[in-house]
């Protein structure tokens, strides 16, 4: 009998079933407040912007020190609403990693404008700002695009490297929006997710750290004079009478019913972000020695949306752990450029941080309900997994 199933069997009912995200955990923590929110709007009626899209607005202004805050549909409506109103569309380069989900090209994409795929940091698995120097360098050479934005994806829920990026964007006069739909309660240099790029956004898809109940996403600005234009935009382009069209747009409101939910979420998600740094450094700790685990930049602080690791038998690896009951997801095993859909702006060397890490990555179970019993035994299922 091997040593997983050993330990398999070793299973008390201490551990029990290892959820890879609780939000039953979750909901049963806050439930009656949930309900409580959820019949405010049923009983106010204003299903579309009810008064709870202000006050979630309002409260995460606050703790991102963000000038104004826009909540949306989706993180992908988070995104494509800053490039449209910049005037981001055919014939600009927008720069982005190519190791994240998909919804960055698609934005990118959808804007009209032209994805260029950068390479990531070994380390960090985040954009590689000597490679995006070396992108912008060619696209200025080849002179078909013009490069115009940059979108630095905070993967994992570790800050990219806003310093350098920052020094880029600046002086090439590009538009520097940061995907931050995993970081939400991340810092760099004492300064929240939220306030480290002119425009953020960020992601309140179900699993993330700070989720709704379907889809919901929020921008962040440093510049008051964002929010009329991304208002407008999420609301089909109207002015503040929501009549008459003066720009394109969509539909790309939150509902308040997310924004309700939200807003409990809200109250807890301090307690729930300590919880999940003291696992991910019980990670740390148990596993650094046999695995690579997604390194932060100096003075960054993780808002642990996931918990990632190299190990360059992976596929073994994930079989034994499921074996043993400790659930895994991969995030990415197929990188962007090397997907159907955006195969036409796909490097012509490739990008082989890239395609190295998306060969051996996997992702943990990551979330703040993890017992230090079930902490424990997915320590110890990956230590036996490689013996």
């Amino acid at each position: 009998m091997n040593s997983v199933v050993n330990l398999t069997l070793a299973k008390n009912s201490q551990v029990g079933n290892i959820a890879f995200i609780d939000l039953k955990a979750q909901q049963r923590r806050i439930r009656p407040a949930i309900e409580k929110r959820l019949q405010s709007v049923l009983d106010h009626g204003r299903y579309i912007a009810g008064p709870e899209i202000d006050e979630l607005e309002e409260k995460l202004a606050g703790r991102t020190e963000a000038k104004t805050v826009i909540a949306c549909a989706s993180g992908t409506a988070a995104l494509i609403i800053p490039l449209l109103a910049r005037g981001i569309g055919p014939g600009d380069a927008v720069f982005a990693p190519a190791f994240t989900y998909n919804a960055t090209a698609n934005a990118i994409l959808l804007a009209g404008a032209t994805p260029i795929f950068v390479d990531i940091d070994p380390a960090t698995f985040n954009m590689d700002p000597a490679d995006l120097e070396r992108r912008i360098a060619s696209v200025k050479n080849e002179g078909r695009l013009h490069p115009s934005a940059v979108i630095p994806v905070d993967l994992f829920g570790s800050p990219a490297d806003y310093r350098e990026i920052s020094k880029i964007a600046e002086r090439e006069g590009l538009f520097l929006l940061s995907d931050g739909a995993q970081s939400f309660g991340a810092e760099l240099d004492g300064k929240p997710v939220g306030n480290l790029a002119p425009a953020t956004a960020t992601s309140f898809f179900p699993g993330k750290g700070l989720g709704a109940y379907g889809d919901a996403g929020a921008i962040f600005s440093q510049n008051t004079l964002d929010r009329e234009r991304w208002s407008s935009i999420r609301w089909h382009g109207t002015d503040e009478a929501r009549k008459d069209s003066v720009r394109v747009g969509f539909n790309g409101r939150m509902d308040s019913f997310q924004a309700a939910v939200l807003l409990e979420k809200l109250s807890i998600f301090d307690d729930e972000l300590t919880a999940r740094r003291n696992i991910a450094a019980e990670y740390d700790k148990r596993l650094s020695k046999i695995a690579r685990p997604q390194a932060d930049i100096d003075g960054s602080v993780s808002g642990q949306g996931y918990y990632s690791l190299c190990m360059e038998n992976r596929d073994d690896i994930v079989k034994k752990l499921n074996r043993a009951g400790v659930p895994t997801a991969i995030y990415y095993s197929t990188p962007l450029h090397l997907m159907p859909a955006f195969a036409d702006y796909a490097p012509a060397n490739g990008l082989p941080v890239t395609e190295k890490v998306a060969s051996e990555i996997f992702a943990l179970p990551m979330h703040p309900y993890l017992t230090p019993q079930q902490v424990d035994y997915i320590c110890e299922a990956v230590c036996e997994a490689v013996r």
